[in-house]
């Protein structure tokens, strides 16, 4: 089951949190396996997907805040768009569009950075925006300070929440075909609240980015992680193998139906209705050409089938009412 772990470090200005993706991994991969039109990912854009959908759980977990934390790359290479979607309660949802051939051993540069053009944004989407409310983006290149391409997602994303939180973090992420998985560690701002759960005393300096002993030692534990043991290890022998001389304090994990799990908004309900919305001649039209209609998910690529009788039930049903006209401003 895929879950979630918090913890913070006991008396320092250092949080951290822990994310393994299965059940719901494998099942974003099975629907666009499913997918007859589109087929499986090629492995370097599976693996990509899966670091941005434990990337997205590990940052919104350190937000409070209600709506959807969208997180995108972009640019010019075979990838053209790879979203990975997290909902506050942790339900998520990722896809990719795919413009040419994926090389078997292409990093990120080569799927959506090959001219540098690439882009990273992130997104905070409100659940209840208020009047005149636009969702929060912050966007950043696939590059470094020197216009180096950036390989690898975690630097990406570690450039980003520097640059608008002006906190240091590491990131280590991995995804093959069975598990995504990362591991965040982030310093906290230590003017203020200060480690709430640790009861550290308050320190009187301002603390600088890139100074703090403490998160520095941290750190360079956490980045000592490799890939086949994120991948392979479960999260008490990873924690217990980096962090046993600090003090961890730790949350609940966060499992199940309070954890990350997947989820899409599609439906076959919703298909029926947007069949029903193209009107009984065209749904028609193409079942004489095809024999059935089939429906595809942008999102998830999961397929929805109609035969003939399916679509005569469709259209028994009442009327999709479509909405009235914007009249035209003098």
């Amino acid at each position: 089951m895929s879950e979630l772990h918090r913890f913070l470090f006991d008396g320092q200005p250092v949080r951290g949190a822990i994310v393994r993706l299965t059940d719901a991994w494998t099942e974003m991969l099975r629907r666009r396996a499913d997918n007859t039109a589109s087929g499986a990912y090629p492995v370097p854009v599976g693996e990509l997907l899966g670091e941005m959908a434990a990337a997205g759980v590990l940052m919104q977990s350190g937000i409070k805040f209600n709506g959807a934390l969208v997180l995108q790359i972009f640019g010019d290479g075979p990838v053209k768009l790879a979203v990975a979607e997290v909902q506050s309660d942790l339900s998520l949802r990722a896809t990719a569009t795919l413009k040419g051939d994926v090389a078997d051993d292409a990093a990120l540069g080569a799927l959506v950075n090959v001219g540098g053009g690439g882009r990273c944004a992130i997104t905070l989407d409100p659940k209840d925006k208020f009047p005149g409310q636009q969702p929060y983006q912050g966007v950043v290149p696939l590059v470094d300070a020197q216009g180096r391409k950036l390989e690898r997602l975690s630097d990406v994303l570690s450039h980003y929440m520097l640059q608008s939180e002006q906190l240091d973090a590491t990131l280590v992420l991995a995804a093959n075909d069975r598990v995504a998985a990362g591991l965040l560690v982030q310093r906290m701002p230590v003017k203020g609240e200060g480690n709430i759960a640790g009861g550290a005393a308050r320190r009187d300096e301002e603390d600088q980015i890139g100074r703090n002993e403490d998160y520095n030692r941290i750190a360079h534990l956490a980045a000592s992680l490799t890939r086949e043991e994120l991948l392979t290890l479960d999260v008490e022998t990873i924690l217990r193998r980096l962090f046993w001389e600090e003090k961890l304090l730790r949350f609940e994990p966060q499992q199940g139906a309070t954890g990350p799990r997947f989820a899409c908004t599609c439906s076959r309900e919703r298909v029926g209705r947007m069949l029903q919305s193209l009107g009984v001649e065209e749904a028609e039209s193409i079942l004489a050409e095809q024999g059935r209609i089939e429906v595809a998910c942008e999102y998830c690529g999961k397929q929805y089938h109609f035969d003939p009788v399916d679509a005569a039930q469709i259209f028994a049903g009442p009327p999709v009412r479509q909405p009235p006209a914007p009249s035209a401003v003098q």
